[in-house]
């Protein structure tokens, strides 16, 4: 018997990910069920539990995987030297995680923002999702705080303000506009890279 190449295991995994990452976005993690997940992945029974032995277990991959772009997102915003300012830099962050699932559609619309808050909603009740979105945000402020360091070298930030509390405020705008596109609909990032800008001049000229 042939073996099955390690390339279409993964490309099989990827297909139930993203199958059930599109059932979960239209009906939700707990109404949906793992024959809706079979239905939309359209696959056998035996095809999906030979990699995920439960639907918890598609959600927590899931979630982990979300987590993981969201994470990545970050740090390579904070690995660019020197790093562009934070307007443009949290644009940056929020359309490359809403972008690398933009090809998962349910109805038209991407299933990634919705997804995410699913998942956040789902950490309260799960200790194991829970504990890997602690770990993701802890990175996250970590990421973040050491891009302050840079502002601040380069003379571009004052010290007064703890870098923690620099950090947590531009995740909280970047959770906040990821809610948005799944609340509201899509919106350009240029939307929350020209509030940031405003908002970051306050002071600096005079109002015409």
């Amino acid at each position: 018997m042939a073996r099955v190449s390690q390339e279409h295991l993964d490309a099989r995994r990827r297909q139930i990910l993203d199958g059930a990452t599109r059932c979960f976005a239209r009906s939700g993690f707990h109404a949906a069920s793992m024959q809706d997940v079979l239905r939309e992945i359209g696959l056998s029974p035996g095809a999906v539990y030979r990699y995920f032995g439960s639907k918890d277990e598609l959600i927590t991959a899931i979630a982990a995987e979300v987590f993981a772009d969201v994470r990545a997102a970050f740090e390579a915003a904070a690995e660019q030297s020197p790093p562009p300012p934070p307007d443009e830099l949290l644009a940056q962050v929020v359309g490359q995680v809403i972008e690398v699932r933009d090809g998962l559609r349910v109805d038209g619309r991407a299933a990634f923002p919705g997804l995410v808050l699913q998942v956040w909603a789902e950490t309260l009740r799960d200790e194991r999702l829970a504990g890997l979105l602690q770990q993701g945000y802890a990175d996250m402020r970590g990421a973040w705080a050491r891009l302050v360091g840079e502002y601040r070298a380069a003379g571009l930030m004052s010290d007064d303000v703890p870098a923690d509390h620099v950090a947590r405020t531009m995740i909280a705008v970047a959770q906040g506009f990821i809610a948005q596109q799944a609340l509201f609909g899509p919106a350009p990032t240029e939307v929350v890279r020209d509030g940031l800008r405003a908002l970051m001049t306050m002071g600096q000229r005079p109002v015409a």
